[in-house]
């Protein structure tokens, strides 16, 4: 049997200017060069919410919204001022406009026989960054997105883009949350899981820890049509996929339009579907008719 590469083979990535394993002219290596990376800690986080999310009963919905209008404004807007704007801001400002109308749809259990509403509407949105050398999406909390302007929702996400880590940073919190968070990262496996279900059936932890609605973008990098299919623990969650152009019907006339590949996850176990299919038209008309760009 052939031997394994030694370690310091193996330490450079193929392609990089660093030592590279040799080269084996035998017929029977069958591992050839390979390259090892250290294992981000703060995706263990990750490991834990989806290994507690499959638990919950969410129910599925994928939908295709025409945001023709909308990326017209926001582009118009770019234009007129100089500054950007922010799609996934302005997708915030809807779902939080909508989730105001139909408050029921980011309840919390309480017990077996309760629900817990807050007229607050707090989301979690994660934002890519670079952690040990490889980019990982790390959640920041919007506080009363409801209640602040779009270009307030804006900055706070772009201030957290632009961000810079430190070594060892598992989070974007403040620090004293950041150092618990790496602490935390340390126990086993099923203590961080454990914990992470105490959340989810506390309704005061988990406004205090994550809000309410998450919302990822991630999908949105992509020519093809595709609707991410996230794993949840939150009472609500939106996947933003890809912004696709394709022939669509405008009072009566087929032309060019913008459709976004849109995946919402409400839970089961707090509303029925009849209120969440309204819940659903109301975000649809929302964003459909570029609310809040005029």
């Amino acid at each position: 049997m052939p031997e394994p590469p030694k370690d310091d083979a193996a330490r450079a990535p193929c392609g990089s200017g660093g030592p590279r394993p040799a080269v084996s002219d035998r017929p029977d290596d069958l591992i050839g060069r390979f390259e090892k990376r250290s294992f981000p800690a703060v995706r263990l986080w990750s490991d834990d919410v989806c290994e507690v999310g499959l638990r919950k009963h969410h129910v599925k919905a994928l939908l295709e919204l025409d945001v023709t209008r909308a990326r017209r404004a926001i582009h118009a807007y770019r234009d007129r001022t100089g500054r950007k704007l922010s799609f996934t801001a302005w997708f915030v400002k809807c779902a939080a406009r909508a989730v105001t109308e139909h408050p029921l749809v980011h309840a919390v259990r309480a017990g077996r026989a309760g629900l817990v509403i807050f007229d607050d509407v707090d989301f979690t949105v994660l934002v890519e960054q670079l952690v040990g050398g490889e980019r990982v999406p790390l959640p920041m909390v919007i506080r009363r997105a409801d209640k602040k302007s779009l270009d307030d929702v804006h900055e706070e996400i772009r201030a957290a883009q632009e961000r810079r880590l430190a070594a060892g940073d598992v989070s974007l919190d403040r620090p004293r949350s950041r150092v618990l968070q790496a602490l935390a990262l340390l126990a086993p496996a099923f203590l961080r899981r454990a914990f992470w279900v105490r959340v989810t059936r506390s309704p005061s932890l988990t406004k205090k820890l994550m809000g309410t609605v998450a919302v990822t973008s991630v999908g949105m990098y992509g020519r093809s049509s595709f609707w991410p299919m996230p794993i949840s623990i939150f009472p609500l969650c939106f996947a933003l996929g890809t912004v696709v152009r394709k022939p669509g019907v405008v009072e009566g006339r087929i032309e060019p339009r913008e459709y976004l590949c849109l995946t919402v996850l409400i839970d089961h176990d707090v509303i029925d579907g009849a209120p969440a299919a309204r819940f659903v038209a109301r975000l649809s008309e929302l964003i459909e008719s570029g609310w809040g760009l005029a």
